[in-house]
């Protein structure tokens, strides 16, 4: 705070200047020259004071970008650093550029809308990546509900339907050429393949299987943890281990691969292309190759889930063995075995005419 003199055409007049923050931090100045008494000044210095005052003590509304900031440090205390990744990606490629200096109180489901539908353009852009990025804004919204930043959250209400992603699956003559042509090549991801189609396991289940987790005495193998490149190793996706049978025919190979693999402490090879999330490219790339079904990775799950429920597995027991919490989850994939749809169609009250009784027709 400062008031100073100083003379302009013969005429003494003042400068008044005060320099202070406001509650967020930000720099404020104040300033004002030609005032032309020192009473006026000291009157104006008072008001500047008394701004600034009110702006250091008034309510601060968070903008977007401040809210962002604070709620990704809220998050990494207790979600997984893929989850953040996942957030700190989608907003700062489809959303924060469009919310950056916005309050958050004075967003409103337009100013979503046109993000989602306006704003996320491409030629590889879907509707399954508008749910997504809606499903991340609306959680970040929640959460300033839940901290008291907001009273209510803008995205209430809000949806986006999509189409059910077709699941893949390799019929049994396309899994048999599958594993027959990777073993007489010697392909490096075998045994690995191997495994996820009669285990499953997710591919991160996988990685992360040690031989410590395989009982060739009980034939089961204990599944409880994962990894991936984020978070390293983890418990389970659902956070629970479980119990999965050695079939007669997996028991042979992993008794054969456990006297190769010697002292290793994992069952499979982490290769390269594994670790860096290339596994799915790899598959897809031998399939086409093979002339069958292009699958991603985790396909060969889809693949062992749907033939166990299209030869009568009970829907508990395939629950209980890859580790869904939720039937719904299950059902997807009951769907797609149509085992729920078998016999369907028998009560029809017509048939397909015989070649004896299209004959007595001709006739008459």
């Amino acid at each position: 705070m400062a008031i100073k003199s100083y003379t302009l055409k013969g005429k003494k007049l003042f400068e008044v200047y005060v320099n202070g923050s406001d509650l967020r931090g930000k720099r404020v100045q104040m300033r004002k020259r030609g005032v032309e008494s020192i009473t006026k000044a000291k009157d104006l210095e008072f008001e500047f004071e008394r701004d600034l005052a009110k702006q250091k003590e008034g309510e601060i509304h968070l903008r977007w970008h401040e809210w962002f900031t604070e709620c990704m440090n809220l998050m990494k205390v207790s979600y997984r650093n893929s989850t953040c990744y996942s957030y700190e990606k989608t907003c700062g490629k489809w959303v924060n550029q469009h919310l950056e200096n916005k309050e958050l109180r004075k967003i409103t489901k337009f100013d979503i809308h046109e993000i989602l539908y306006e704003k996320i353009v491409g030629e590889r852009v879907t509707d399954h990546t508008r749910k997504f990025t809606l499903k991340i804004i609306k959680r970040i919204f929640q959460m300033a509900v839940d901290h008291g930043k907001l009273d209510r959250n803008p995205c209430q209400g809000m949806t986006i339907k999509v189409p059910e992603t077709e699941q893949k699956v390799l019929t049994n003559a396309e899994v048999e050429k599958l594993l027959f042509e990777a073993k007489v090549t010697d392909h490096r991801f075998y045994p690995i393949w191997i495994l996820a189609l009669f285990t499953g396991m997710r591919s991160g289940e996988l990685y992360a299987l040690k031989w410590s987790n395989v009982d060739f005495e009980a034939r089961t193998i204990s599944v409880s943890r994962s990894w991936n490149s984020k978070n390293g190793f983890t418990p389970t996706k659902n956070q629970k281990s479980r119990i999965v049978p050695i079939s007669d025919e997996l028991l042979v190979f992993l008794k054969e691969l456990k006297l190769k693999s010697g002292d290793e402490e994992f069952v499979l090879p982490h290769l390269n292309e594994w670790s860096r999330g290339d596994a799915a490219y790899v598959l897809k790339d031998f399939c086409k190759t093979l002339g069958i079904t292009q699958i991603r990775f985790h396909d060969l799950r889809a693949t062992f889930i749907t033939n166990l429920l299209a030869r009568g597995e009970s829907l508990a027991r395939v629950m209980a063995i890859v580790g869904h919490s939720d039937i719904e989850t299950t059902n997807v994939y009951v769907r797609k075995a149509g085992i729920e749809l078998t016999g369907g169609t028998e009560k029809l009250g017509f048939k397909v005419p015989t070649d004896r009784a299209a004959k007595v027709l001709r006739l008459v």
